[in-house]
């Protein structure tokens, strides 16, 4: 490596931050003349992306110029944008594309004003000391209350320049293009203001944006690069995955054997998934030098026990930033015992037979074969490309699972014998008071799969007529389902 210091000015890297539907992804499209929106499921974005455009400074005659200035007029400047989702369950890709930013646009509708991700956005904004701008959208249409939307700006906190605070704003239309250079000046401005510059004589360094398995090429890392070069053949870390760098693509897929900083990268090499959001380096590293992983959430642990009662879930995703947003949503709702990223295969659904689990998968592939052998062993398995749509089928699937009010639930903990439809187990009351001479539903994993009766109850080898909460007993149950151990036998209220 080369020791001499070799400082430029860095281009800045850009996150957009703002509520669902405020104009974010239409912003983006004007300055890359592209429809990435039209091509989203729900219209709404549903990963993190980075995207680099060359912005040519307005230069204005009528004052002094320097030849820097007239220079990147002429040769145009690079700027990276990181598009962040701005659906509620993606917080901590909106969090993450903070930390990873020099600098944030908030971009808010001139229609609607302030909403709960627009206050959620200036709440990380401040907690990341991210510096930012603030854009109005939507400048062209009819209901616009520009006025109105920097009152409530105010109000929140967010001093404007020109009202006695110090925060760039900008109106814009991506239909017209109104303000959208002025807005990219704005940006290179607060760069240099910020004075960020990078230095081309270290190791590369920067972060994971996106990593998949490619069925053809193996691990692919989305990355920014913050400092230094990174470059072919070199060894990379992070705290979770190491590896050594084959194939290095800038972000439109151009090969590249070295790529500066700032600019987003496509990394083939890692011999683990990188997590999302974990910094990596390149060269000899100690990986002291990365810091800790992670503390251990205590509170995690006392949940633990909780979470046993929960349905059993097996999640895939089509790329780890969204199966960490999947675990994220669907983790008090489900007992989550394997997630990874990938197709759904007749390895995943022979775990779910195993576990009694239900499969949730987001922007994931079946093909038939499996969809077939799922079919066969009664595996209930969710598939979508919009999250919500998602979340709402499993809430659906969980409701009807215990739609009836029910007296009691217990978790059987074994099975003791049977004699025709006559079975003996033992289990413990998680919810309510079992009762004799009850009709019982026997469910297994997220699926009721019988019914039948209590005829006897045994606490302590002695008869009763119920037994409440946190206790252990013995049933007799009238069934022909038969009955195993984790399965779950709840008993309606009347």
């Amino acid at each position: 490596m080369n020791t001499e210091i070799k400082k430029i000015k860095k281009p800045p890297v850009v996150v957009v931050l703002g509520h669902v539907d405020h104009g974010k992804t239409s912003l983006l499209d004007y300055i890359r003349k592209t429809k990435i929106v039209e091509k989203e499921a729900g219209l709404i974005t549903q990963s993190t992306g980075a995207y680099e455009v060359i912005h040519y400074p307005v230069v204005n005659k009528e004052q002094p110029t320097t030849e820097e200035q007239l220079e990147n007029s002429k040769q145009g400047e690079r700027i990276t944008f990181i598009d962040t989702p701005g659906h509620e369950a993606f917080w901590a890709m909106r969090q993450r594309g903070a930390d990873i930013a020099d600098i944030a646009i908030l971009v808010v509708s001139a229609d609607e004003g302030i909403k709960p991700q627009t206050e959620e956005s200036i709440k990380i904004l401040i907690e990341t000391k991210t510096p930012y701008i603030v854009v109005i959208t939507k400048a062209d249409l009819p209901t616009a209350n520009i006025q109105k939307v920097k009152s409530e700006l105010m109000a929140k906190g967010v001093l404007l320049e020109g009202l006695g605070g110090d925060i760039s704003w900008q109106v814009v239309s991506s239909k017209t293009g109104e303000g959208i250079n002025e807005l990219l000046d704005l940006i290179l401005l607060l760069r240099d203001v910020l004075g960020l510059n990078c230095d081309l004589s270290l190791n590369g360094r920067g972060f994971i944006i996106e990593s998949k398995m490619d069925s053809q090429r193996g691990i692919m890392a989305s990355v920014i690069l913050r400092n230094g070069v990174l470059r072919l053949e070199e060894n990379i870390f992070t705290l979770t995955a190491s590896g050594k760098i084959k194939t290095l693509e800038r972000f439109l897929g151009k090969p590249e054997k070295e790529i500066f900083p700032s600019s987003p990268a496509v990394i083939f090499g890692f011999e683990e998934l990188p997590k999302p959001g974990e910094e990596f380096r390149t060269g000899k590293i100690e990986i002291l030098e990365l810091g800790v992983v992670e503390k251990i959430d205590v509170s995690i642990l006392k949940e633990a026990s909780k979470k046993e009662l929960l349905p059993v879930a097996i999640l895939k995703a089509d790329v780890a930033g969204s199966l960490e947003v999947l675990t994220s949503v669907l983790g008090d709702k489900l007992k989550i015992i394997g997630s990874s990223v990938g197709e759904i295969t007749d390895g995943d659904i022979n775990s779910a037979i195993a576990s009694q689990a239900l499969i949730v998968g987001f922007k994931t592939k079946l093909n038939k074969r499996s969809e077939s052998f799922a079919g066969i062993h009664n595996v209930k398995i969710f598939i979508s490309e919009v999250i919500y749509e998602l979340v709402k089928a499993v809430e659906k699937h969980l409701a009807e699972i215990i739609s009836f009010e029910m007296s009691g639930r217990l978790r059987v903990i074994a099975v003791f014998g049977k004699k025709g439809d006559q079975q003996i187990i033992g289990g413990r009351v998680f919810e309510g008071v079992l009762k004799t001479n009850r009709k019982i539903e026997i469910t297994r994993g997220s699926s009721v799969i019988g019914e039948g009766k209590i005829i006897n109850l045994q606490e302590n080898k002695e008869d009763m007529k119920e037994v409440g909460l946190d206790k252990e007993c013995g049933i007799l149950i009238d069934s022909k389902t038969i009955i195993r151990e984790g399965d779950e036998i709840s008993q309606r209220a009347s």
